[in-house]
């Protein structure tokens, strides 16, 4: 009998030991490459001006390291915000050129770009809403994404009032059909744009909770 408590304690202890380091595992690691980066680069840039530095402030090295890495990082990021609007547009499409010219990354590229543009700010706006339309025929739903209440010259050209809604694909929301219907035709829907977006992209998979949801009678347990 005692040989199994001892047996458990040891386990207990074992267990215990390695959830503290789990735990413990990413500040060491965090505080290691910090030590390290400030060492790597304070350390270089620091002999530069040490000599200037009185020597009771010269006792002090580690605190001139991170404060020398403070200024290079403000430094290099200054330069990278200034050269932004004068280079950065020029050498982001010479690497975009230099991509796609890659047998095999190109496409691989272009896709990941469009789903990104597709997910950016200024792309989201452009969906105000998420909507419920009977596509590609009447009978068969499916999520699409109002982007504008006015069609122009199309609208003159119809009875009644049409709204634009977007249609993408699964699991591409990149591609898509372009349609215009009736208002009357177009169920808005409380769902987030963000939440038809994971809709559309797993397939059906992810469908996002709401509280009006009703289940069948068929699913419920006795």
């Amino acid at each position: 009998m005692s040989g199994d408590n001892s047996s458990s304690s040891i386990v207990t202890l074992r267990t215990a030991f390695f959830s503290g380091l789990l735990l413990l595992a990413p500040l060491v690691v965090t505080i290691w490459a910090f030590s390290k980066i400030i060492d790597l680069i304070g350390g270089t840039f620091r002999p530069l001006f040490e000599d200037y530095l009185p020597q009771s402030l010269q006792r002090v090295p580690f605190l001139w390291d991170f404060l020398t890495t403070l200024a290079v990082l403000a430094l290099v990021t200054l330069i990278g915000w200034l050269s932004r609007y004068v280079f950065g547009k020029y050498f982001l499409e010479v690497g975009e050129r230099i991509m796609q010219g890659i047998p095999g990354v190109g496409p691989v590229y272009n896709t990941v770009k469009q789903i990104v543009d597709t997910f950016s700010t200024q792309n989201r706006n452009l969906f105000s809403k998420v909507v419920l339309v009977e596509f590609p025929r009447e009978g068969m739903w499916t999520l699409g994404f109002l982007t504008n209440k006015l069609s122009g010259e199309p609208q003159a050209h119809v009875a009644e009032e049409i709204w634009t809604v977007f249609v993408p694909t699964t699991p591409n929301p990149t591609s898509g059909f372009l349609i215009m219907l009736p208002k009357s035709k177009i169920r808005e829907l409380n769902m987030s744009v963000g939440d038809g977006m994971k809709m559309i992209i797993s397939g059906g998979g992810v469908v996002p909770h709401w509280p009006g949801a009703k289940i069948p009678a068929t699913l419920i347990k006795p």
